[in-house]
């Protein structure tokens, strides 16, 4: 298993917002996690990225416990994060936000093949490769916040709500750059607001509430079941 969560619990200060979590992530799976705001979703996903610290429970990345190491260590066994809001240096060209992406020793030296991969994926950024973040529409930051994430050559890409603020248009194509992402062999948590794009292509999901994992399954039957689309899902 490439991704362990086992009974975390999440706080910020004394207050706690995610509680008992447990979740697994094989290799090569997407996992979508949904569920209405305020919910939990992306406290967990920074407390497996390592920006929040767990108070309880394990999180394990190839049977690592990566919830006990200093954040910026966790990048080192694996993992990456698109995380909500892009967060970009707006005021550096596209190129140099991608080069940041490969800070890590063991992504450093492929710098230049991995951007041909990203620049491959995502053709607009060579277009654009001098233009300042900062300048560009939502939807094309967004593939750079993806693209410096891919510079670190994770096996585990974490996304905290990659569509939101964006036109359906762009929110269609942004799924189908995920999709591929995950055919290139890369493994992807996708936290989302929007459940019915999250939920067809994931392999297999979770649906927390109140910061608790109320259930999972393949996204199929969650869709099927009437309790659970009208309780959870708002569909």
């Amino acid at each position: 298993m490439l991704l362990e969560v086992r009974q975390a619990n999440v706080c910020y200060g004394d207050a706690p917002a995610v509680w008992d979590a447990t979740l697994e992530i094989d290799a090569g799976q997407i996992v979508a996690v949904v569920g209405p705001n305020g919910a939990g979703k992306s406290t967990l996903i920074n407390a497996i990225a390592g920006i929040l610290r767990p108070s309880a429970g394990q999180i394990l990345l190839d049977g690592v416990d990566v919830g006990a190491l200093a954040g910026h260590r966790v990048c080192d066994h694996g993992l990456a994060i698109v995380p909500e809001g892009r967060r970009l240096f707006t005021q550096m060209s596209v190129q140099d936000n991608l080069e940041l992406g490969a800070y890590r020793a063991g992504a450093r030296s492929a710098t230049r093949e991995t951007m041909d991969e990203v620049f491959s994926l995502l053709p607009v950024l060579k277009e654009r490769r001098t233009q300042l973040a900062g300048s560009m529409s939502g939807g094309q930051q967004q593939m750079v916040a993806i693209g410096r994430a891919l510079m670190a050559r994770p096996r585990l890409l974490l996304m905290d709500e990659p569509s939101l603020g964006l036109s359906p248009l762009i929110v269609s194509d942004m799924f189908n750059i995920i999709r591929r992402i995950n055919e290139r062999g890369v493994a992807v948590m996708l936290v989302e607001q929007n459940v019915h794009q999250a939920l067809g292509i994931a392999h297999y999901a979770y649906v927390i509430e109140h910061g608790r994992i109320v259930t999972s399954g393949k996204p199929g039957a969650l869709l099927a079941d009437p309790q659970i689309k009208e309780a959870y899902l708002g569909v």
